[in-house]
């Protein structure tokens, strides 16, 4: 399991911006699939983003599709949440996470259930006013 390191969190406005990151300690996310989570206020988690581990396939969910942009840097060190037009309902808790891939088949596979993740980051309270 990999030890995620988040961001700080943040406040803003309705319509603004705001990217989040994470971050594996002292190892990179090679041979991981990637995730973003959130829970919002009295909800339970849901699904944000994935990455592939080969970093060519995303998926985001419908609520954020075209606002949300996930992404790896090049030494696959950061993972990244650049986050547009925020709304009020994007308020929560987001969490990163990362599943070590099995075989070299699964480099394209992207997870949207948290069941597979093994690592997860500490929370990052993302809160937009409206």
């Amino acid at each position: 399991q990999l030890q995620l390191i988040g961001s700080a969190g943040g406040w803003v406005r309705a319509g603004g911006s705001l990217r989040i990151w994470c971050a594996p300690s002292g190892r990179t996310f090679l041979d991981h699939a990637l995730g973003w989570f959130r829970q919002r206020p009295g909800k339970a988690r849901e699904f944000v983003s994935a990455i592939s581990s080969d970093g060519d396939r995303t998926e985001y969910a419908a609520s954020v599709q075209g606002r949300f942009t996930a992404s790896r840097n090049k030494n696959i060190t950061m993972l990244y949440l650049q986050m547009n037009n925020l709304r009020a309902e994007d308020t929560a808790v987001y969490y990163c996470a990362a599943r070590p891939i099995s075989t070299i088949d699964d480099t394209k596979l992207t997870y949207t259930n948290a069941v597979p993740y093994d690592s997860w980051g500490q929370g990052i309270q993302v809160t937009v006013s409206p």
